[in-house]
């Protein structure tokens, strides 16, 4: 069963949907992260592996279909992402500013591995759990 730190990739999710003229930079998102999870008193645990699990994350959320490299009439320059249709499901889904996120989290964290793209497809296509209810 796969684990994902669903704070780093709501992180790098964000990231991407916000950085549309700015190469994308897993490696200083993860010191930002750890940086924000310390001022909030939580265990931040090892930054290098942090660091090296944001750019795994960047890897399969692109080899995923989660992101996409920024088409250039839109800023791209090989560096940047836009959220796909898949990424903004699963933004919408683990997005800690939207009441209810800890259901959805839950419900991933319960699959084999929850960012496969089929398994991913059908547990975000179920209502009660995009639409963050019980």
């Amino acid at each position: 069963m796969s684990h994902y730190d669903w704070d780093l990739i709501e992180r790098l999710l964000h990231e991407v949907q916000n950085g549309a003229e700015q190469s994308f930079t897993p490696r200083p998102y993860a010191e930002q992260h750890a940086a924000a999870l310390a001022a909030k008193g939580q265990p931040v645990g090892d930054l290098d592996q942090l660091k090296t699990r944001a750019c795994e994350y960047e890897k399969l959320l692109l080899d995923r279909g989660y992101i996409a490299s920024r088409p250039e009439e839109e800023g791209g320059n090989g560096e940047n992402f836009v959220l796909t249709e898949r990424g903004s499901r699963l933004l919408s889904m683990i997005d800690s500013s939207i009441p209810g996120f800890e259901h959805p989290r839950q419900v991933l964290d319960e699959q084999a591995d929850a960012l496969d793209q089929p398994t991913f497809d059908h547990v975000s296509s179920k209502a009660q759990i995009a639409g963050g209810a019980i």
